[in-house]
């Protein structure tokens, strides 16, 4: 292995601590009206994400300095125990239920989402493998298809929950891994036609799944149904204008857009800071997206690479999805917008694979 860099990517720490002091002040902005109401306490939700940034930020300056190859060492153990955990969840009385799935272990006042770290482990884990079967790939029995029979797996327990949103991150930041681990394109055409198949079929077998669709393509046909998330959203972004209500002024956080603090957390901030507002947060993550794709092409060995491409591919996946629903680009998904929404296992997650990005960069050549 190439020698360690005396220090890590600074622009790329510098970058994900002003995307999450961002996320900090706009939870609070748009959880404490809400928070005031259902607990008499407007920094409910404020004070626990700080909690979680803490542990977070702490974890990834940690991980930063923890050689990356270590996640290569212990990735088989790591996704067991993903599994593991994805078996428990759907144990009544262990795994916890809101809006509808079972997600969630309670850890104490806190809870833990399995499927949010199966993401990250089973990135370490498709790293691996590719970077030792790279030859095989090409292969459409001896590469492809032991690669996404495992990740399919993992995707059909998350779904047990049922959560489509995860799923589809996890999915389609292996499908970019293995893709440039230099899988063939006729081999993708093949497995995507068949994969537009089974996602209609999911969509079909729960009628909620089916309203998503339908409100997407016109949500005014329910507006106090299936499309009212979409239309709050929608009139939360255009008043906002080019430089926003102002910071706190959101009207729409008044109980119109349900726990705007989670996934919708971009229109509030669209509304109160304005396209000007919106536009800078969106070139932090292109800035972000960015330091990343330099790390992966600059990493010394295959794992190293195929590691930061999953990292970067499911944060940039997850910001695209998020941001195209709050815009009403795409279905309502329940997809976090990273460092930003409120979520303790999504963003220390995020942060310690913002850890493990960094200790890459200590090796790159760029």
């Amino acid at each position: 292995m190439a020698n360690k860099r005396s220090t890590p990517d600074i622009i790329l720490i510098l970058t994900t601590l002003t995307l999450l002091a961002v996320g900090l002040i706009m939870v609070y902005s748009a959880s404490a009206v809400w928070a005031d109401y259902k607990f008499q306490d407007t920094f409910f939700f404020a004070k626990r994400q700080l909690l979680f940034a803490g542990l977070g930020v702490v974890a990834m300056f940690f991980i930063m300095n923890v050689d990356y190859w270590t996640w290569r060492t212990w990735a088989k153990l790591i996704i067991l125990v993903c599994f593991f955990l994805l078996v428990i969840v759907l144990i009544p009385g262990v795994g916890m239920e809101r809006n509808g799935s079972r997600s969630w272990i309670g850890v104490g006042a806190f809870s833990v989402q399995p499927s949010e770290f199966m993401k990250i482990a089973m990135i370490t884990f498709l790293a691996k493998y590719l970077s030792e079967n790279q030859k095989k790939i090409t292969s459409f029995k001896k590469g492809l298809v032991p690669s996404l029979s495992l990740v399919f797996l993992a995707f059909g327990m998350i779904m047990l929950q049922p959560d489509l949103g995860t799923g589809t991150v996890m999915v389609g930041t292996c499908i970019v891994m293995i893709y440039v681990s230099g899988a063939r394109i006729s081999h993708f055409v093949g497995l995507g036609l068949i994969g537009v198949a089974g996602f209609v079929v999911l969509v079909l077998s729960a009628p909620y799944r089916i309203k998503r669709i339908t409100s997407f393509l016109n949500p005014w046909e329910d507006p106090l149904g299936s499309g009212f998330q979409i239309i709050q959203s929608l009139y939360a972004i255009g008043p906002g204008g080019l430089l926003g209500l102002g910071l706190g002024q959101s009207r729409q956080k008044f109980f119109y857009l349900p726990e705007p603090q989670t996934d919708f957390i971009f229109a509030i901030l669209a509304e109160e800071l304005g396209f000007i507002g919106g536009t800078l947060v969106v070139l932090l993550f292109s800035l972000l997206l960015w330091r990343g794709i330099r790390i992966a092409l600059g990493a010394p060995d295959l794992y190293g690479s195929f590691l930061a491409v999953g990292i970067i591919a499911m944060i940039a996946i997850q910001v695209i999805i998020n941001v195209g629903v709050v815009t009403g680009l795409m279905p309502v998904t329940g997809i976090t917008l990273p460092f930003l929404s409120y979520g303790g296992s999504s963003l220390t997650l995020m942060l310690v694979a913002v850890g493990i990005l960094l200790n890459i960069s200590r090796y790159a050549k760029y």
